[in-house]
């Protein structure tokens, strides 16, 4: 299986902005802070300055953010999961920038492992948690004016 989004021309274009060994790197944030895609964390005297990216590799970046966005395109998986996750909270281009860069965390333990590429699904979040699921749509439906009483099902 392939990675969502993830086509033949941003395959080529990872190897190459990276190479094809990742030894060269020890970490798979090591890679995302070299391409850019990490967040930023400027802080002094427990105050938080900026949290902006650093520039990083413009050809890598183009390609990582291409793929998210056809990535949170695909349905029933976990990085369109991830995108609406985030989205909700931060916004669309957060969103697409943490997409773009769990991407490259995968791509790293792909090419280091040599292992196969096993979608979460898009229903992960709500299988890790469901009460969290039910608490907002309890929370919603009250919001809307109903009251409600969740029993399991028999």
């Amino acid at each position: 299986m392939t990675i969502p989004g993830v086509d033949k021309k941003t395959a080529e274009t990872i190897v190459a902005e990276t190479g094809a060994d990742m030894n060269r790197f020890p970490s798979a944030g090591h890679l995302a802070s070299g391409a850019g895609l990490c967040p930023g964390n400027d802080e002094s005297a427990g105050k938080r300055k900026s949290g902006k990216a650093r520039k990083g590799n413009r050809w890598l970046n183009v390609g990582l953010l291409e793929a998210a966005l056809a990535s949170t395109r695909r349905k029933d998986s976990y990085l369109r999961a991830q995108y609406y996750k985030i989205r909700a909270r931060r916004g669309h281009k957060k969103a697409v920038r943490a997409v773009a860069h769990s991407i490259l965390v995968v791509v790293y333990h792909l090419l280091s492992k040599g292992i196969r590429y096993e979608d979460l699904g898009g229903d992960y979040f709500t299988r890790r948690d469901p009460q969290a699921r039910i608490r907002y749509l309890v929370r919603q439906l009250e919001q809307m004016g109903q009251r409600i009483t969740v029993q399991p099902a028999a």
